[in-house]
């Protein structure tokens, strides 16, 4: 099977002739669109990343595409077209998770290996998956984001599918299993089958590299193979666009004022009688020991984001028993107030406690 189909993909990624691209595909056509983009810094860096993506995605075809994944694939390609993106209103199982009542927010603890915190800008050895995946679920994150993606995470699938694997060991455990996305740079229908494979629950679509119908067609995509999507926002343009095409979740990324976040929320139309999750991708804080996140998610929170993406500030290893990575979770989802209470003042036991102070005071 892999060998007939070798020749198929290879040219479904083709590389360019005397005469230019030789059998454009979504992923090639990605590439030569944004070269046709105005070009801003931002729009220069997304290129350089597209292409560097585009030449890996070409690479693993070359490599030859297991059959299990070559048979999604082709699911997805006969089931996509018939997609409606706005014909259901149900939630479905990662945004039931990230969507709670009001006051009351999620956490995705995003795994990227690369950090400004270290020497080496490689997380320690003490943050493999099998260590930190646990962690996450023990101190009640709602899912787990794999920047799995050498060049910006220092990550691959194989990486996914470890965080995979070591969650489906707790099916018999309390906490039970929390739900794996896949934050890979996504160009392509491939990356998609390669996710559901090694058994992820979600993607993360970016507005801001792909073009409105590739983005929509991504989401057909996730649709047609059960696969949730989050799609990562810089500007109330592009969450609008994303919410009206029928996106279930949304991810604010880019923007680093609390405020602007807040005013962006505020700005969006949602739609009647669709849930639409919010996202804020929260970064971190400068300081090596700065608790700052903290209070920003409390702020986010308030507001009315229903979750957060934490990533860097989970791995700054402090001194402090705060800056323990399951610590800084539970403190992110405790109940306490910004105008009574300090993050290093946090000593609650998870979810809905009121051992933190302030607490009685609000």
């Amino acid at each position: 099977m892999r060998g007939t189909l070798f020749p198929l993909l290879i040219s479904l990624f083709s590389l360019e002739s005397a005469n230019g691209f030789v059998g454009l595909t979504p992923s090639s056509q990605i590439i030569k669109n944004s070269i046709s983009r105005p070009v801003t810094s931002l729009g220069a860096i997304a290129a350089l990343a597209k292409k560097a993506k585009q030449n890996e995605l070409r690479h693993y075809v070359e490599a030859g595409v297991p059959d299990s994944v070559m048979k999604i694939y082709q699911e997805m390609q006969s089931k996509y077209k018939t997609i409606d993106l706005l014909a259901n209103d149900l939630p479905n199982k990662l945004q039931q998770e990230l969507t709670r009542r009001r006051g009351t927010l999620t956490i995705i603890a995003e795994y990227n290996r690369k950090t400004r915190f270290t020497d080496s800008g490689i997380i320690k050895d003490l943050y493999d998956p099998e260590i930190v995946s646990p962690i996450f679920r023990e101190y009640l994150a709602s899912a787990i984001a794999v920047t799995a993606d050498e060049r910006m995470g220092a990550c691959d699938y194989s990486t996914l599918e470890a965080f995979v694997k070591e969650q489906k060991r707790a099916h018999m455990e309390v906490p039970g299993p929390i739900m794996i996305i896949n934050n890979d740079l996504i160009l392509d229908e491939l990356q998609i089958a390669r996710t559901v494979h090694v058994g992820a629950d979600a993607v993360v679509l970016s507005a801001a590299v792909l073009e409105k119908d590739e983005l929509e067609k991504l989401l057909k995509c996730t649709a047609a193979v059960d696969l949730e999507a989050i799609v990562a926002v810089t500007s109330a343009e592009q969450a609008q666009q994303a919410i009206d095409m029928g996106a279930r979740m949304i991810s604010v990324q880019g923007i680093g004022d609390n405020e602007e976040r807040a005013a962006l929320l505020q700005s969006l139309k949602m739609p009647e009688g669709r849930i639409v999750t919010t996202i804020c991708n929260l970064g971190a804080a400068k300081g090596k020991g700065d608790l700052q996140e903290i209070e920003d998610a409390w702020f986010l929170r308030d507001k009315g984001y229903n979750s957060i993406i934490v990533g860097e500030t989970l791995y700054k290893s402090g001194s402090l028993e705060i800056e323990h990575p399951g610590v800084i979770i539970r403190s992110m989802k405790s109940k306490s107030s910004l105008k009574f209470a300090s993050p290093k003042a946090s000593n609650g036991r998870g979810e809905g406690a009121r051992e933190y102070l302030g607490d009685i005071l609000m």
